[in-house]
């Protein structure tokens, strides 16, 4: 570059330097429009990473018989409620009956005026529990209200006792009465309030109303049976029956039933978040003159892979007890557009039909050689390939892509520390030349002096 002086000084632009270093800033500008294309397609391989684990957790809640499998009860949900453990349960019709509920021992005082302040007197209290053991309560004067017992009773959780203070709602001077109550309920559970002893109270404090603890009666397909609590386990196999109320005489029915509904939701779910990555796929693939394909992941070998694993785990055969089938039976087919198209009324149809054949097409089934896989396990084995650390496809496609940029980050630091040098060497350059200059002028400005006014000044000839 060709540098002639000015009139004062160098001559040069003041930012001389600042124009060199754009320049040299030029690489480091390519370099960081680089790392931005190659940022944009790690951030599409992270949208396709998160559809991807939204499948495998679909098929981690689902993927076997047990998980996949809900039932339904229908019954009278007004005299009882009904719970299934699925793993457990089958399906069946039961008769149903609730002649009594199960209750507990407890008794109610005679009525006092007010809780806190009646003064009961002082002495104990004695009952019977069921194993024939006597409990005694001490009552003292600090705690001779109402209130103060029934602290004093919940208090010992080894009575097995609770007390309350309740206003029996009559209306009188005295409605304020103490309630105790065994806290199991059954035949087993009875117990007796025989004696209480107080002494120097405002009025008598004994017990006025007792009430027995006994069995739930209830039969199961005409037949009676007595149960200690109003929850009843296994009674049927894996079912949970909370009595609600006595209706005797009032027969009803509980079915159990698979739950079609539930069971292809399930499904519907799995195949929407396919689809979104079907979805992804074609999108990313759909090229025209405006697609800046150095952005996008357009005709990236990766998608073209997984969507092929995909359409196989979906056209794969999967043995069952009665040969082998397709997920297609199930109403699981591809539309012209490339996505799952999810047939409800065929496959309500077909699981009605028969369970056990659509559940081991969907997660395989046991045989004397172990287990087939089904069309989810099929699934299942693709999803964890292509999301496995750290050579899955999709994974291995994010650290590549990863690496590309720490290398230009690595080459962008590098490059800015040469940089930085290269302008401080420059400033000290030009501020030297600038000094020399300088001093150049100011001596030939004093020969131009000595040699009189009209001698020519020599920095001019070197001008």
């Amino acid at each position: 570059m060709g540098i002639s002086f000015g009139s004062i000084s160098t001559g040069l632009p003041k930012d001389i330097v600042k124009q060199i270093m754009t320049a040299e800033q030029v690489p480091v500008q390519n370099m960081e429009k680089q790392k931005s294309k190659i940022a944009d397609k790690k951030g599409l391989v992270d949208q396709l990473l998160k559809l991807a684990e939204d499948v495998r957790g679909n098929l981690a809640m689902n993927a076997n018989a047990r998980a996949l499998r809900e039932l339904k009860v229908d019954t009278n949900n007004d005299i009882i409620g009904v719970t299934t453990d699925k793993n457990r349960t089958m399906p069946g019709s039961y008769q149903f009956e609730v002649t009594s509920l199960a209750q507990k021992s407890s008794a109610m005082s005679t009525g006092f005026e007010d809780k806190d302040n009646s003064y009961v007197g002082v002495g104990f209290i004695r009952f019977t529990m069921p194993d024939g053991e006597s409990k005694d309560i001490y009552v003292d004067s600090d705690n001779a209200s109402l209130d103060g017992i029934a602290k004093m009773i919940n208090k010992n959780s080894d009575l097995g006792v609770t007390a309350n203070v309740i206003n029996d709602g009559s209306g009188s001077d005295t409605p304020w009465r103490l309630v105790l109550s065994l806290n199991k309920t059954g035949d087993d559970s009875a117990v007796d309030f025989p004696y209480f002893y107080f002494i120097d109270g405002d009025q008598d404090f004994q017990l006025e109303f007792q009430r027995e603890a006994h069995d739930a009666k209830i039969k199961l397909d005409g037949f009676e049976i007595e149960a200690s609590e109003n929850k009843i386990k296994d009674l049927i196999p894996g079912v949970t029956i909370d009595l609600k109320k006595a209706k005797p005489g009032e027969e009803f029915s509980i079915n159990i039933t698979e739950d079609v509904d539930a069971i292809g939701a399930k499904v519907s779910d799995l195949v929407t978040k396919l689809n979104a990555v079907l979805k992804f796929i074609k999108e990313q693939n759909t090229i025209d003159e405006k697609t800046d394909t150095s952005r996008t992941l357009g005709g990236d070998i990766m998608l073209t892979t997984l969507q092929g694993r995909i359409h196989s785990a979906v056209f794969k055969d999967v043995q069952t007890d009665t040969g082998y089938h397709r997920v297609g039976e199930l109403g699981l087919t591809f539309n012209r557009e490339g996505m799952l198209d999810f047939d409800q009324k065929k496959f309500q149809a077909a699981i009605s039909k028969d369970y056990n054949m659509v559940s081991q097409i969907l997660t395989g089934s046991f045989t004397e050689e172990g287990k087939s896989d089904g069309f989810m396990d099929n699934l299942n084995g693709t999803v964890n390939t292509v999301l496995r650390m750290p050579d899955g496809l999709i994974q291995s496609r994010k650290k590549s892509l990863q690496s590309n940029i720490e290398q230009i980050d690595r080459r962008i630091s590098q490059k800015q520390k040469y940089l930085e040098e290269k302008e401080k060497n420059l400033k000290d350059k030009f501020s030297r030349l600038e000094g020399t200059i300088s001093r150049i002028k100011s001596q030939g400005a004093g020969v131009a002096a000595l040699a009189g006014a009209g001698a020519a000044s020599p920095v001019q000839e070197l001008g």
